[in-house]
Parts: C-alpha cells; sequence; structure tokens
C-alpha cells in the first residue's frame, strides 16, 4: 500500500492512507463509465451506474452484508446487524409502498418487486440461504466484497453467475409448481393498512432479536463508537451499521424514481451467463426463459441498456474506490481447497435459488419487503431456514469464525 500525502490527494481525502493506483484506476473507471453508458445510452441509465457506485461504497464502508449479520445471530445470539437491516427496510417501505401504489411519477413507471409466491420461493430463497454460508457472501454481499480485492469472493461470483444461468433454464418448470399470484399488501389491504402491517412485521422481528440477545447476555449490543478521530471514518470507515442502513434504503428510494423499478442485483448475473453462453455458441435464445418479451429483448441488447447490469458494474466499482481511499484494497490470491470448494457450491446455490425466488437478499427481500410484496416475507422465512443450515455446514469446508457485522 502506498502512503499519499493530502497534497497529492483530493481535498477531500486529507491525510489518507489511500491505496494510490487502485484509487486511481477505481475512479477513472467511475468517470469513463459514466460518460460511456451516457453516451451510447442516456443519462438516465450514466445516473443508475453512479447510484450503483454509491451503493457500492454504502456497503463497503458499512460492512453492510445479510451473512455475517444473521450467522452472529445464530451462533452468538446477536441482532444488532438484523436489527439495522428490518429498520433499513422500513424507511424505504414508507417512501416505496406509496410510490408503487402511485405507479407512476409525471411520466416514469413505477412498479414494486412483487413475484408468485409458491413453491419456487420457498426452493430458491433456502438454497440461496444455505449457499450465501458457504459462498461467504449474500448478492449484494459478493459483489462489494469483489469490488474491495476479494478473490475468493471472485469465485463465488462466477459460480453465481452459472448457478443464475442454470436457474433460467429450469424456471418454467418451477413455475409450474402449486404457487398464489403475486400479492401486494398495499393492493390487498389497503395503502395504510399495507404500511402498517410491513411495519410491524419488521418491528417484531426486531423484538425478537432483542428478547433472544437479552436472553443469552443479559444486554443488547450497542452501535460502537468511531473508530477513527474526527470525520476521518466518513471516508475510511467503517460507518455505523445504522446510520449505512439508512443510506441504503435513501438509495434504494432513488433506484426505483430513476429506474422505474426497486434495487435489484441477480437478474444481472443470469444475464451475463446467457451472453456468454450464447457467445460460446450455446443456443440460450432457445430456452423458455429468453423466449419470453422482456428477456428476449435484454438478451438481443447491450448489458449496458440493462439498468440492473449497470448498477452492478457501478457497485462493484464504487466498493473498490472505497476501499482504496480507505487503504484497504488488499487482493488475496491464496484459497484453501476446502474455502474454494464452499465458495464455487456456494455462488452456484445462490444463483441457482435467486433465480428460482425471483431475487436475493436485495431484490426479493429489502426491495420486496419494501415494495408490500407478501413473496418478500416468504423469501425471508425461507432463506432464514436455509442460512441457520448453511452455518453448521460450514465446519464441513474448513469454514470457521464470524463476519464483523
Amino acid at each position: 500500500m502506498s502512503d499519499i500525502t493530502a497534497t497529492t490527494l483530493p481535498r477531500f481525502l486529507p491525510d489518507a492512507k489511500t491505496d494510490k493506483a487502485p484509487f486511481l484506476v477505481a475512479a477513472a473507471a467511475l468517470a469513463a463509465g459514466f460518460l460511456l453508458i451516457s453516451g451510447l445510452v442516456d443519462l438516465r441509465q450514466g445516473s443508475l451506474f453512479l447510484i450503483g457506485a454509491a451503493l457500492g461504497a454504502t456497503l463497503y464502508h458499512g460492512s453492510f452484508g445479510f451473512t455475517g449479520g444473521w450467522r452472529r445471530m445464530v451462533v452468538e445470539r446477536r441482532g444488532r446487524a438484523m436489527r439495522a437491516q428490518m429498520l433499513m427496510i422500513a424507511v424505504a417501505a414508507l417512501a416505496m409502498i406509496p410510490l408503487t401504489a402511485a405507479g407512476s411519477i409525471g411520466s416514469q413507471p413505477l412498479v414494486g418487486a412483487l413475484a408468485p409466491v409458491g413453491v419456487s420461493v420457498l426452493v430458491g430463497a433456502a438454497l440461496f440461504g444455505f449457499g450465501m454460508q458457504l459462498g461467504g457472501g449474500c448478492g449484494s454481499g459478493t459483489l462489494f466484497t469483489v469490488g474491495g480485492g476479494s478473490a475468493r469472493m471472485l469465485v463465488t461470483l462466477v459460480f453465481f453467475i452459472v448457478g443464475a444461468l442454470i436457474g433460467t433454464a429450469h424456471l418454467p418448470f418451477w413455475l409450474a409448481q402449486p404457487s398464489l399470484p403475486a400479492i401486494s399488501l398495499g393492493g390487498e389491504l389497503g395503502l395504510a393498512s399495507g404500511i402498517a402491517v410491513t411495519l410491524v412485521g419488521l418491528g417484531l422481528v426486531a423484538l425478537i432479536t432483542v428478547l433472544i440477545e437479552r436472553r443469552a447476555h443479559g444486554n443488547i449490543e450497542r452501535e460502537p463508537a468511531p473508530a477513527r478521530p474526527g470525520w476521518t471514518w466518513i471516508w475510511r470507515g467503517p460507518w455505523p451499521l445504522v446510520g449505512a442502513g439508512l443510506l441504503l434504503a435513501l438509495l434504494n428510494i432513488a433506484t426505483l424514481l430513476t429506474a422505474g423499478h426497486p434495487w435489484s442485483i441477480t437478474y444481472g448475473f443470469g444475464l451475463w451467463g446467457a451472453k456468454i453462453a450464447q457467445a460460446a455458441g450455446i443456443d440460450v435464445a432457445g430456452w423458455e426463459f429468453w423466449t419470453w418479451p422482456a428477456q428476449a429483448q435484454a438478451l438481443n441488447s447491450s448489458v449496458l441498456a440493462d439498468t440492473v447490469s449497470v448498477m452492478d458494474f457501478g457497485l462493484v466499482l464504487g466498493a473498490a474506490l472505497a476501499a482504496a481511499i480507505a487503504g484497504k484494497f488488499a487482493p488475496k490470491a491464496a484459497i484453501p481447497l476446502g474455502s474454494l470448494v464452499a465458495a464455487s457450491l456456494g455462488g452456484l446455490l445462490m444463483g441457482y435459488g435467486a433465480r428460482l425466488s425471483f431475487g436475493c437478499n436485495i431484490g426479493a427481500l429489502f426491495s420486496g419487503i419494501a415494495t408490500g410484496s407478501l413473496h418478500g416475507w416468504l423469501w425471508f422465512a425461507a432463506a432464514f431456514v436455509g442460512s441457520f443450515a448453511g452455518v453448521w455446514a460450514r465446519p464441513v469446508f474448513g469454514l470457521d469464525g464470524l463476519a464483523r457485522r
């Protein structure tokens, strides 16, 4: 790592021990990406790229992942991370349920993350939850840790893409299994009741974590004070979990207003896999999933025209920039065999499960619940059960220890 003084850094990085080369590469890539996407597609798409970058930086500095937080709840009976997650979803729901109920803002249509409620979600979410404990990260966690330089999470991402592609081949079969249609709490119960039920549900989850934590420890873990003096923690981290969660909620609302749909991650993985397979000579376009109008259009268009993909690209670069500014961009190539197998299997299960259950911890859980989708609650329950099993499967692969958050 290189120590760069305030005289060679932008003014917003005073005295930061920044990793210079990764910082310059990430900053240049973000600037070039914004100009390229805005020029080839439009300014809206370029803006989504930058929103993705802001999401990546927030996730990185807040270490805001679902995998470690759920594991801490299971193993240590500490629920600080889960309570931050519930607060994040609640704040987003206060805005996103009314916005999606309105249907549009001006000329911009707005749709929620609604999906059918059935066997496909149950199976897919459980597989995802199990896989994220082996892979070491959820959908968002995989991307922001790849941005931070993790070689192991790059393996997880590769197999995540493979699993998502396989999921597109099998999804028609799973959609034929027993299911209810997409159910909107706001639509079924009315706007006020839908919001109230959502907030009560999130509050009950938070309360359960409090009761479990008090019973196990006799106290509630508090948010630690900033680890760095003054305001240097803003660009070097770590950020408070609650603060990071609130910012993620605002950025999801911005995504809805800009893209017309809430934040999603894993659709892009399936699309990338399909394009790679197609380039390799596989007739992906003949698969039923890719004959559906929206999917066929995505397959035949540039990935830069896909809102989810450009936000994913921005997320990785935003996390890389944050890691470089913090002086923590540290790629590590050495991966033990057991960990490599776990990363590969975890990625496959997450990719496949996310496609079956219409999203990951972001697209299904966060955005689903925040827009009033009942399937988001079913996803949450099934994924947590799968995650619980995954926690206890980790030692089989030589994995131990807990994520910091």
